[in-house]
C-alpha cells in the first residue's frame, strides 16, 4: 500500500522524491520505497523529512509512534502556562512576534488589547513587508456567535462594540502590503496567537473576561500533536471566513 499523504506532501511542496532524497541525504530509491510500499522510515528520516516539509510526522507516518509516544511529545510542547493572560510578560507577546520568519497569526473576536499596543502592530506591518505572512481573523460584529460570547464575560452588548472597535484599530494594517483581515462567525473556546511554530492558546472560561483566563504557551515538537491541533482550528476558520472588504 502506498503512502498517499507523504505523496501528496511532496506534490503540494512541489518536491520530487530525487530533490528530498538529496535535502535529507538518503538513497532516492529509498524515497520511492517509502512512497510507494509504504516503508517506514528511521526516526532520524521521519523527523528530516517532516522538517523538510514543513508538516508533522505523526501525519506522514500515523502508525510510526505509540500513542504513549505522541502524549509524551505533546506535553514537551508546553513551554508553560500563565494563570491569566494578564499574567503574560509584555515582552513574550513582542518575541513571539518578532521572531517569526514565515508566518503570524492571530484568531480573535476583538484582539483590542493586541490593537492597541502601536509596537505590536508596527511589527505586524514590518513582518508583512519582509515577506512574512500575517493573516487575523476578527470576530464580525454582525455575526449572532459574538452576542453570546458578551453574555458569556457578562459584558452584554459590548463585545459587539469592541468587534466594532477593533475594526476601526485595525485600519492602519489594511494599507500593509501582504496583511490578510478576515471575518469570522465561529463560536471561539480559544483565542490563538501564532509566530510560527510557536503559539499563545488563551482559553475562554465562561463568567470570566478573556483577560483573566489561563494562556498557554506552546512549541511545536517532533510527534507532538497539540500545536497541530489547534492550529488546524484555525485554518479551519480561515477557511470559512470572509475578507474584510474596504
Amino acid at each position: 500500500m502506498a503512502n498517499e499523504r507523504l505523496r501528496a506532501a511532496l506534490l503540494m511542496r512541489r518536491v520530487s522524491p530525487a530533490e528530498l532524497a538529496e535535502a535529507i541525504a538518503v538513497d532516492p530509491k529509498t524515497v520511492e520505497r517509502w512512497i510507494t510500499q509504504s516503508r517506514q522510515p528511521y526516526r532520524k528520516h521521519r523527523y528530516a523529512v517532516a522538517s523538510f516539509l514543513k508538516m508533522d510526522e505523526a501525519y506522514l507516518w500515523p502508525e510510526a509512534l505509540t500513542p504513549q509516544q505522541v502524549a509524551a511529545a505533546s506535553e514537551s510542547e508546553i513551554v508553560t502556562v500563565y494563570p491569566h493572560r494578564w499574567a503574560v510578560p509584555r515582552d513574550a507577546w513582542g518575541r513571539l512576534f518578532t521572531e517569526a520568519r514565515q508566518e503570524i497569526g492571530v484568531l480573535v473576536y476583538s484582539g483590542i488589547f493586541i490593537a492597541q499596543d502601536t509596537g505590536i502592530m508596527r511589527t505586524f506591518a514590518e513582518k508583512a513587508e519582509a515577506g512574512v505572512r500575517v493573516r487575523i481573523l476578527l470576530g464580525d460584529p454582525d455575526a449572532l456567535e459574538v452576542a453570546p460570547r458578551g453574555a458569556d464575560e457578562g459584558v452584554g452588548d459590548g463585545m459587539t462594540a469592541q468587534t466594532r472597535m477593533a475594526l476601526m484599530l485595525y485600519q492602519p494594517l489594511r494599507q500593509a502590503e501582504g496583511v490578510e483581515i478576515r471575518l469570522h462567525h465561529t463560536i471561539l473556546y480559544n483565542s490563538i496567537y501564532r509566530g510560527d511554530d510557536q503559539l499563545l492558546v488563551n482559553s475562554h472560561i465562561y463568567g470570566k473576561f478573556a483577560a483573566d483566563a489561563p494562556v498557554m504557551h506552546l512549541r511545536k515538537v517532533a510527534g507532538g500533536d497539540m500545536v497541530s491541533t489547534y492550529l488546524e482550528s484555525f485554518e479551519a476558520v480561515w477557511a470559512g471566513a470572509k475578507p474584510l472588504e474596504s
